[in-house]
């Protein structure tokens, strides 16, 4: 069902909120339960929209999916599975992107993949023409039809080299899923290695995958023949901690993050000292607060791990429209990424997007006419105004904004903020903010 979520802005967020496995860790180590031969346990697993898409997916495809009713632990049993089929798999997929990574593991259990139309978020070019191409080297037959795409291995999955052009977690993804099985070696250069994919191969190599990280961005896979269960603890997600971390900032709040890990956060929290935030660190999470004062302007350039992530960058934005002075961002990853601006400039906030390099380095975006770099200049006070969510994290920095204005927000379109931040209205409400949730009539 529908919501409106009416926010009254200019109450500081302040308490205590838990973060969980990380979204974009776990559906992918769901998927890769497929390729074992025994069930496989995960844990601390959130409860978002991405989680259920994929139990959908998985149950579709045969694998028996339980989920423990006390602390919510998946067991996955992919002994029995089998094809789905396709108009089943294009009535549950919905906007999720995850087909398209079922396909390796897919083609080594029961020896065909079909993947319907992908959606997604409306960030930028995420053309699945580059996965396919991957499992074309690794010896797929891909056919596409009206609905969707068919892919078959004939003489099953081979070993491939390849070399990616930009370090796509995706692809990266893509390669790991689809050669922990394939016959041979697989050698890929320019890997994404952000915590995420370390995580993915820490769970293929509890199930008996030989993978190999080196310190060239290149990851070796030795193919085996088979593979066993896991048990595994999800990595916290460091998205969502950042995301409450830039919330406590722009309200001038304080909140603690419980699961907020520091090593997958140091390029964050250096960034967020440098603004001015504060924060305090133990063994169970992080507490992040603005200490009083003035925030400062940066400089910021998003780039692949151990970069600043370009999914921290959208709710840092709304912090830094507090900031006293010119702040630059300059976006590297997504070429669509400062759409969510308007709704900030809208609110007040001054925000001009520029298509030149603003950065030490010229990005792959440069000579493509895309709106990649932000001159933000503050600090500017915030007026509440009816926005309509974008896509994921633009909705959540959309949440932040109105929740740090003065006077009254409708925000629609928050079931999306559902597909990657856990509880987030009760966590609102844990933290003090005052809003409605209201259903939209149909």
């Amino acid at each position: 069902m529908a919501n409106v979520l009416t926010i009254r802005g200019g109450v500081p967020l302040a308490g205590r909120v838990t973060v969980r496995g990380a979204k974009n860790l776990v559906p992918k180590a769901m998927v890769a339960a497929l390729l074992g031969n025994e069930p496989s346990v995960l844990r601390n697993v959130p409860e978002i929209k991405d989680v259920a898409v994929v139990t959908k997916l998985l149950k579709l495809h045969g694998v028996a999916v339980t989920k423990d009713p006390v602390g919510g632990d998946l067991t996955l049993d992919p002994t029995h599975a089998t094809q789905a089929s396709r108009a089943d798999i294009d009535a549950h997929a919905g906007d999720s992107r995850i087909p398209i990574l079922l396909c390796g593991p897919l083609i080594h259990s029961v020896g065909e993949a079909f993947i319907p139309d992908l959606g997604g978020c409306r960030i930028g070019d995420r053309p699945i023409d580059f996965h396919l191409s991957v499992l074309r080297k690794f010896g797929a037959v891909v056919e596409k039809g009206n609905a969707g795409i068919h892919i078959t291995a004939p003489r099953g999955l081979q070993g491939a080299k390849l070399e990616l052009p930009f370090p796509s977690v995706g692809a990266t993804e893509q390669v790991l899923l689809s050669a922990t099985r394939a016959e041979g070696i697989t050698e890929l250069r320019n890997a994404a290695t952000e915590p995420e994919i370390l995580d993915l191969i820490a769970i293929l190599q509890k199930m008996g995958a030989i993978i190999s990280v080196l310190t060239d961005r290149t990851i070796r896979i030795e193919g085996v023949k088979s593979l066993g269960g896991y048990q595994h603890r999800a990595l916290p997600d460091r998205i969502e901690s950042a995301s409450w971390a830039s919330a406590a900032l722009v309200t001038r709040g304080d909140i603690y993050v419980e699961g907020a890990r520091q090593q997958d956060m140091m390029t964050y929290l250096n960034v967020f000292r440098k603004i001015g935030g504060a924060f305090d660190i133990d063994d169970a999470g992080i507490r992040f607060y603005h200490p009083g004062g003035k925030l400062s302007p940066l400089v910021l350039e998003t780039d692949v791990h151990p970069g600043f992530m370009t999914d921290w960058q959208q709710p840092l934005v709304v912090a830094l429209t507090q900031a006293d002075g010119v702040s630059i961002v300059h976006e590297t990853v997504y070429e669509n990424r400062f759409g969510f601006t308007d709704a900030l400039v809208r609110m007040g906030a001054n925000v001009q997007l520029h298509r030149e390099c603003l950065g030490s380095v010229p990005c792959r975006f440069g000579q493509r006419n895309f709106l990649h770099s932000a001159v933000i200049s503050g600090p500017t006070q915030l007026t509440g105004t009816d926005i309509d969510v974008p896509d994921l994290r633009g909705g959540f920095s959309h949440l932040i904004a109105a929740l740090a204005a003065t006077g009254t927000s409708h925000v629609t379109g928050i079931e999306l903020i559902n597909r990657g931040y856990e509880r987030f209205t009760a966590k609102l409400e844990a933290l003090g903010a005052d809003f409605d949730l209201t259903p939209i009539d149909q």
